[in-house]
């Protein structure tokens, strides 16, 4: 090479190596894993983070440097010097601002030359992984410091926000809105949440959000054994009639009509009793249909007889008829 040419140095590479909160620390992917034991430098900026000894553990030597977040850009621009390459352990906030800090120095030139940067994901969410969220969050309402209403609430107490927030869940599917749905299925599951929460702290018979989930697993695979077993259910009809049988004999139920919840709305009571005397080949007469309860009876097992959702049939009735008032309120 003469001596009037330009060297032209080879740039540096900075990574910035993000991960999930909501997994292990140390359970990092293997091209995570290549670039922290292939890199000039590790860096991090705070000495509690949860990645920090995992990794260090592994062999790989990390730097803790103490920066100010609006320097930050520069500081890993600049330790990335040409030739090397510099991975940055992202903090578990995702350093909010890095990002655009990098990008207004490349595009200001303010540093020459430039490293080049990479985004690299260390790990990633596995579905469900933001059920832990929830997890954390209520801890934190539930904890000393946290909400004094939320620390408050018992069993109890949650009754009558459960059976609000299912019924609005229910006007959701039935008004077919998408966006209600969402949101009512987060205030469904937050209420399994609370209760699961508030029976992790019972002095007794303690059981957690884990010991929920772990037991309608078990229930789900017990009652699907043409699924996780070798028994054969070509319909849903079969599907259901196994269902039944598996669930009398867990429950080690006398009647047909054990486990019927006596609280539900009166009109899906009556129909779930028909049901199942039904399903058990019982004939089983109506009372005489001398008072108002005894013909709403004989409605709804009519209507369980075809096909009918009573309670459902009884609600959009209701909704046509709530129309026909604000229309009749308009016509004032």
């Amino acid at each position: 090479m003469a001596d009037n040419d330009e060297f032209t140095p080879v740039p540096g590479r900075l990574v910035l190596l993000g991960s999930t909160h909501r997994v292990a620390p140390g359970l990092l992917s293997w091209p995570a894993w290549e670039a922290l034991r292939g890199a000039s430098r590790v860096l991090v900026g705070n000495p509690g983070h949860p990645q920090l000894a995992p990794v260090r553990q592994a062999g790989v030597a990390v730097e803790v440097v103490d920066v100010e977040r609006f320097v930050l850009g520069r500081t890993l621009a600049e330790a990335a010097a040409p030739g090397t390459v510099v991975v940055w352990i992202s903090g578990p906030d995702g350093d909010p601002g890095l990002a655009d800090s990098l990008a207004r120095l490349a595009v200001e030139g303010g540093l020459d030359p430039m490293p080049e940067i990479e985004l690299l994901p260390g790990s990633y969410d596995l579905p469900g992984a933001r059920l832990l969220d929830l997890v954390a969050v209520m801890d934190r309402l539930r904890s000393p410091g946290g909400c004094p209403w939320d620390a408050a609430q018992t069993h109890e107490s949650l009754v009558k926000y459960l059976v609000e927030e299912s019924y609005e869940l229910v006007e959701a599917i039935e008004e077919n809105d998408r966006e209600a749905l969402l949101e009512e299925l987060g205030d469904v599951l937050l209420q399994v949440f609370f209760h699961a929460r508030i029976a992790e702290e019972a002095p007794e018979d303690r059981f957690s959000i884990d010991d929920v989930a772990g037991g309608i697993v078990e229930k789900l695979t017990y009652r699907h054994p043409h699924v996780f077993g070798d028994e054969h259910a070509p319909t849903a009809e079969h599907v259901e009639a196994n269902w039944e049988q598996l669930k009398a004999v867990e429950k080690q139920r006398e009647s047909v009509v054990d486990g019927v919840p006596l609280a539900q709305p009166a009109l899906a009571l009556a129909a779930k009793l028909h049901s199942r005397a039904a399903k058990a080949g019982l004939d089983v007469p109506l009372p005489e249909a001398d008072d108002l309860g005894s013909r709403l009876l004989a409605l709804a097992v009519d209507a369980q007889r075809r096909g009918l959702d009573p309670e459902a049939a009884l609600r959009a009735a209701a909704r046509h008829y709530r129309d026909a008032i604000r229309q009749a309120e308009k016509a004032k």
